[in-house]
């Protein structure tokens, strides 16, 4: 099993980086270069506890199929998806949302994952898909920073009528 931490500071409240990070076509947006789609279960907007999302991209040239689903749900500390099916023997993404500083928040990201094909896919996990992955959630918490510090009008595109609690 490999476990992937990341951990990216975005200058706004939790709840606002909470509520991004479930949003399905700001997913979508962050993962542009692999052509991932949502195709079933939760395709646009907001995912909550219990729902699931089926995605397809383009990954090492192959188009994969991964289905996740929100497994936990703490609005606006902590969420978790697992996966339901995918090329992946097991795989759990924790979510968490620290306030942190004034008005900031610390975005932690833990991803659990295990490779096909034992031996051959403990490989896998070091020589390509620790990396891989990482890039992946890289970009991801990139797009998410820029939406959430960025300005109202491309914010209300992935939260329509959303307004901070203070």
């Amino acid at each position: 099993m490999q476990t992937i931490i990341l951990e990216t500071e975005i200058a706004v409240p939790a709840e606002r980086c909470f509520l991004l990070s479930l949003n399905i076509d700001l997913h979508m947006e962050s993962a542009a270069l692999s052509r991932e789609r949502a195709i079933a279960g939760v395709t646009h907007g907001l995912i909550g506890l219990g729902e699931s999302v089926t995605w397809r991209g383009r990954h090492f040239g192959l188009m994969l199929t991964h289905e996740t689903r929100i497994t936990k749900y703490e609005r606006p500390h902590y969420f978790q998806d697992t996966m339901v099916r995918g090329a992946f023997s097991s795989f759990v993404h924790n979510h968490y949302f620290k306030p942190h500083n004034e008005n900031e928040t610390l975005m932690r990201d833990e991803l659990h994952f295990v490779a096909p094909l034992g031996p051959l896919g403990r490989l896998a996990e070091r020589l390509l898909l620790r990396q891989y992955l990482i890039r992946f959630l890289v970009e991801r918490n990139r797009t998410i920073r820029e939406v959430a510090e960025g300005p109202e009008a491309i914010r209300s595109r992935y939260l329509p009528g959303y307004r901070p609690a203070n």
